[in-house]
């Protein structure tokens, strides 16, 4: 079966709940749950690599809590490595606190061990509203680092486009677009 279409039938049966007037689907690379079937992360991997100049990227960024499995096969196939984006305080030195907000949540974002002129790639699982990767990039800015890449594997909603219009030096890629229609997923080409 073709890699799309691996996770076009993962997102197919995929339940809806609310969280007030937010419809919101489960499925394991956005909530870890139900059990993920590893050929559809090895899908997402292998439609991400090519989105990318990896030779021009020094650090892949991965976004708590969702961004994790995304994060790690990426690092591996790629051999860029790679750091989270926390919900935490560590303290460390150089870290980066950002104030994020979704649909359905707000709170801080964490950035630790971001270097000045380091050349970045996020990987996220889903892009709504766009509220987190934008808290995020501007905690990469305030790093003084450079996002090059944005990908997302669910686009969902207007905010991919928002944030293609506030940041156009940046390229955003997304694997899968859908949209809620109540409590049914289309998705879109």
């Amino acid at each position: 079966m073709e890699q799309i279409e691996v996770i076009k039938q993962s997102l197919s049966n995929a339940p809806i709940i609310l969280k007030g007037q937010y419809p919101y689907f489960i499925h394991p690379i956005t909530d870890g749950v139900p059990r993920l079937n590893p050929k559809v992360l090895e899908a997402i991997i292998d439609l991400a690599v090519p989105l990318v100049n990896w030779e021009n990227i020094d650090i892949i960024l991965g976004i708590e809590a969702m961004g994790l499995p995304l994060t790690a096969p990426l690092s591996i196939r790629t051999g860029v490595p790679m750091v989270i984006a926390r919900k935490r305080k560590y303290g460390l030195e150089g870290e980066v606190e950002v104030n994020q907000e979704t649909g359905y949540s707000k709170g801080s974002i964490f950035l630790n061990d971001i270097k000045a002129g380091e050349r970045i790639v996020i990987i996220d699982d889903v892009l709504s509203t766009g509220g987190t990767i934008k808290s995020v990039i501007e905690g990469i800015r305030q790093a003084r680092a450079s996002l090059e890449n944005v990908i997302v594997v669910v686009e969902k909603g207007d905010g991919m486009q928002q944030l293609k219009r506030s940041y156009p030096d940046i390229s955003f890629d997304s694997i899968i677009k859908l949209e809620m229609e109540g409590e049914k997923i289309v998705l879109l080409d």
